[in-house]
């Protein structure tokens, strides 16, 4: 599946990001707890990389809680330094979540705990990962606009905490090619990375329905209340179809209308707690 979709503020927040990066002290790098990999931007990496790093995996509710803690322990043994921590958080916890972000960060710049050396944070990661809202729960107020769509940000947006601690926003950026394998655009595609304008629902329908028949075949059969597991991705999409009504005229199911189905029913979190990927899966 190639998708193109790079819209011309996401290079413009590429280049506002380097640009910014010497003044902050720590990254609080956003990504998604059921595709820790597939939601790591490599450009945001790169970029990165010689900075503090707090990984945050947002949507942890969502996320199967095994995979979320081996995806812990693996992000955090793979830095090797000391300079990268990773958390899992949910906007369900808020009072966690503002409690241990600065606590992390002044444990990863200790050199910024000091009078008038309040911590500078950029928050980072792809469209649609839960960076406003981050800075939104941290803040305890709506100061930046959050959506359940991609790009909802366009701009820089600079707030302070009660801490004094400063984070800036930025606007969700993906690579610049669409030059990513495709299991990792069908992930982007199914957890909502990319716009639903973009992506073929009955195609990425058929992703999710050949990864849950894999992983989650249980939680598959329990929500759409399936007397057996249905022998392959085409016949799971069918009957999923057929009883939730997409049919067209002729008694045909629409795989399209089946596929927006399942694959809501992952990202609202009613299909079970599912991951999409494993540390030990190959890159």
């Amino acid at each position: 599946m190639t998708i193109q979709w790079y819209p011309g503020h996401m290079n413009k927040a590429r280049k506002a990001i380097a640009d910014a990066l010497p003044t902050k002290d720590v990254v609080l790098e956003v990504l998604d707890a059921r595709m820790p990999r597939a939601s790591a931007n490599p450009v945001l990496g790169e970029l990165c990389a010689h900075k503090a790093c707090i990984k945050i995996l947002s949507k942890s509710d969502l996320a199967d809680p095994e995979v979320t803690k081996a995806w812990i322990r693996y992000l955090e043994a793979a830095d090797g330094n000391g300079r990268v921590a990773a958390i899992a958080l949910t906007t369900t916890r808020p009072g966690e979540m503002r409690a241990k972000i600065p606590e992390i960060c002044k444990r990863l710049v200790p050199h910024r705990t000091g009078p008038a050396k309040s911590v500078r944070a950029m928050v980072v990661g792809i469209p649609n990962v839960g960076k406003s809202t981050l800075i939104n729960t941290l803040m305890e107020r709506k100061v930046t606009k959050v959506g359940d769509e991609p790009a909802v940000t366009k701009s820089q947006q600079l707030v302070t905490l009660k801490s004094g601690m400063t984070l800036s926003d930025n606007p969700g950026i993906l690579w610049p090619r669409s030059d990513i394998d495709s299991a990792a655009t069908m992930r982007l595609a199914l957890g909502g990375a990319l716009p639903d304008t973009v992506m073929d629902y009955e195609y990425v329908g058929l992703f999710a329905a050949e990864f849950f028949l894999a992983r989650y075949p249980q939680l598959l059969c329990t929500r759409f209340k399936l007397a057996e597991l249905p022998a392959s991705p085409l016949d799971a999409l069918q009957t999923i179809g057929r009883k939730r009504g997409c049919i067209r005229s002729g008694g045909v199911v629409d795989l399209h209308k089946a596929g927006d189905v399942l694959i809501h029913e992952f990202r609202n979190g009613t299909l079970g707690k599912i991951s999409l990927e494993a540390p030990s899966d190959p890159p």
